[in-house]
């Protein structure tokens, strides 16, 4: 049992939301649980399956044991390092509610900038009408490479109502997560969620078909990028809790980038958008690929609200 979690013996005694969410803070605290506030009320919130608003105006409303030892099986999981998300099986990204699972990585905030940066690259082509023709803008071809639990596939199906998107992983639980999340959303109709590894299905496609029907207008994704040698530097909820799959690509973490951007060199028609997002210190390796490889304008990097290089996106002649 972790440190500070009340036996349940104790539980049978009914506790108010005041003192229960004390104690379990408390707990959290000790086990050098990051946001440790924040967890607590959010497991309160997903045991009671109440909000927040309700928490912090009913703070003497008493827990009956039931609820309450589920609240403190939850902490103590929490305590032993199992993630929130993991917990109350839910993330927002992009201001949407997503289905997490262990079997996908747990969407992050800096990943938006993947979605930022592909709409203000797309321009004008990411509106719907034309606002020079009043017609409706041509269809657009998406790809979202390692789509996990779908979270940029689905929201950029939510902001390019226009788009058809196809959405690979090489784990089929993830998938079946990805998909999930498409319906949620009600943008299940316009992705397609296929397993492969990276795009070869369509790099096989590519090569019996002469027509540009299968070529894509924006490619993204957000690829595992951590050296394994690095895994003991990452917290307890990473790197015990989540997908291999989804973290470590190999040894320097840079595997999956020279291949994606071969790859994506094939299948986006002239003019299209690749946009990745970067590992820590990967920014010039990256670069450099783009630079050696023929067939790339454009090459730009943006930074995350820390200032660190985050994505990089470029233009396919």
């Amino acid at each position: 049992m972790a440190q500070g979690i009340p036996p349940v013996g104790l539980l049978r005694n009914p506790l108010d939301i005041r003192t229960a969410l004390k104690e379990a803070i408390a707990c959290l605290r000790a086990a050098n649980v990051p946001s440790h506030t924040l967890a607590a009320e959010l497991l309160l919130m997903h045991a009671l399956g109440r909000d927040r608003t309700w928490l912090f105006t009913h703070p003497e409303a008493m827990l009956d044991s039931a609820p309450a030892e589920k609240y403190f099986a939850l902490i103590e999981r929490r305590a032993l390092g199992e993630p929130t998300q993991y917990l109350t099986s839910k993330q927002e990204f992009w201001a949407l509610e997503f289905e997490v699972t262990p079997d996908v990585l747990i969407p992050r905030p800096e990943t938006e900038h993947v979605v930022e940066v592909a709409l203000e690259r797309l321009g004008a082509r990411g509106i719907k009408i034309n606002l020079e023709t009043g017609e409706p803008s041509a269809p657009l071809r998406i790809a979202d490479v390692g789509t996990g639990s779908g979270c940029l596939a689905v929201a950029l199906a939510h902001e390019l109502p226009h788009a058809e998107i196809f959405a690979t992983d090489i784990s089929v639980p993830a998938l079946a997560v990805a998909k999930r999340n498409a319906a949620r959303h009600g943008v299940a109709d316009r992705i397609h969620f296929e397993q492969a590894d990276l795009l070869d299905n369509h790099l096989h496609n590519s090569r019996i078909t002469t027509h540009n029907s299968h070529l894509f207008d924006l490619i993204v994704s957000n690829p595992p990028y951590v050296a394994r040698n690095e895994a003991g530097r990452l917290p307890r909820e990473v790197r015990d809790h989540e997908p291999n799959v989804a973290l470590f690509p190999g040894p320097t973490g840079l595997e999956i980038y020279a291949r994606l951007i071969e790859q994506a060199a094939s299948l986006l028609l002239s003019g299209g958008i690749l946009v990745l997002e970067l590992g820590y210190d990967s920014a010039n390796h990256v670069r450099g690929l783009f630079s050696a490889q023929p067939g790339w304008t454009n090459v730009l990097l943006t930074n995350d609200l820390a200032g660190i290089p985050r994505i990089i996106s470029a233009q396919h002649l």
